[in-house]
């Protein structure tokens, strides 16, 4: 864990209070996000981004035929695990990064896990009763320099966007009996549904600057130095109309009610403009490789990186 001087903390948060970072931004402002999609071939979909400065995510989506569950016969699910590379940073080695791994994955699967994830869980569905589609998402963090839950989000909504899943069909056998079998077609296979409303996380930071007394938001995406000079953060879920679909606060600092109000508000115009530019990128890149397929040109895979 990096240690800051006084001097080191009052650049900081008087560059805050300035609304001009040690990087250029603004408080608002991004970092530069890149991403590609697809490139995991084993998965169903996957996608990795990188924020600048060094944030690395890469995610990959696997789906599995299992039982449904007693008390939701009718639907399927999503099931979320975040891992970070012991490589990323030295905050990840040793037994902190269990907890470190659990905090992520809790924060993803409350989002994600439930109706507010924007995925319609009923289609999942395959026999009622009987098998449904479980939906894997496994993000891995490669590299860390802050703000890392923002591009779990943005990640997990371009794999999600990537992911297709195989078409099944269903035989009534009688007596309340069925089968299925599913199609190996990858042509037949099927795009989520409601994918285009599964929310992105937007992560605000309250840093009080001591010589003027005041407290400033400061958002986008911060840095590990920045993360330091923090005395409360808020994740907020948004999705394309603006709905909030999940909040979680971190660090030990409290958040007046009227800053919450305006965290809320804040997160809700920026998650919003966020993921209009990440499905225009993403749109974008698939009819790029459309196009290519259909004029029988080769598809290459990077992994690393096509730019936003």
């Amino acid at each position: 864990m990096p240690y800051l001087s006084q001097a080191e903390r009052d650049y900081i948060t008087e560059g805050v209070h300035s609304d001009l970072r040690a990087d250029g931004r603004g408080r608002l402002d991004y970092r530069a996000l890149v991403l590609e999609t697809g490139i995991i071939s084993q998965a169903n979909g996957s996608a990795r981004v990188r924020l600048g400065g060094g944030t690395d995510v890469l995610v990959g989506v696997k789906v599995e035929i299992d039982q449904v569950e007693p008390d939701a016969a009718d639907i399927g699910k999503v099931v979320c695990n975040v891992e970070c590379s012991p490589s990323a940073s030295q905050q990840f080695e040793g037994h902190g990064a269990d907890d470190l791994n659990n905090e992520l994955t809790q924060a993803l699967q409350r989002v994600l896990g439930g109706p507010q994830c924007g995925i319609n869980f009923e289609k999942l569905c395959i026999i009622k009763g009987q098998q449904c589609w479980i939906v894997y998402i496994d993000a891995m963090i490669l590299d860390y320099s802050g703000n890392v839950m923002d591009a779990i989000f943005i990640a997990t909504k371009a794999a999600l966007f990537n992911t297709r899943i195989p078409k099944t069909q269903i035989q009534d056998m009688g007596d309340g009996e069925f089968e299925f079998e599913v199609l190996d077609d990858v042509e037949d296979a099927e795009r989520l549904e409601g994918v285009e409303n599964v929310p992105v996380g937007v992560t605000l930071n309250k840093v009080w600057t001591v010589m003027t007394g005041s407290t400033k938001l400061n958002k986008e995406h911060a840095t590990p130095l920045e993360e330091l000079c923090t005395e409360a953060k808020l994740l907020i879920a948004v999705n394309k109309d603006g709905k909030v679909c999940g909040i979680q606060k971190g660090a030990d600092g409290s958040i007046e009610p009227g800053l919450m109000s305006e965290m809320i508000q804040t997160a809700k115009r920026v998650g919003q403009s966020l993921i209009r530019q990440l499905d225009q990128s993403l749109h974008n890149e698939e009819a790029q490789v459309e196009e290519k397929r259909r004029n029988g040109e080769h598809v290459e895979k990077l992994g690393f990186f096509a730019v936003v």
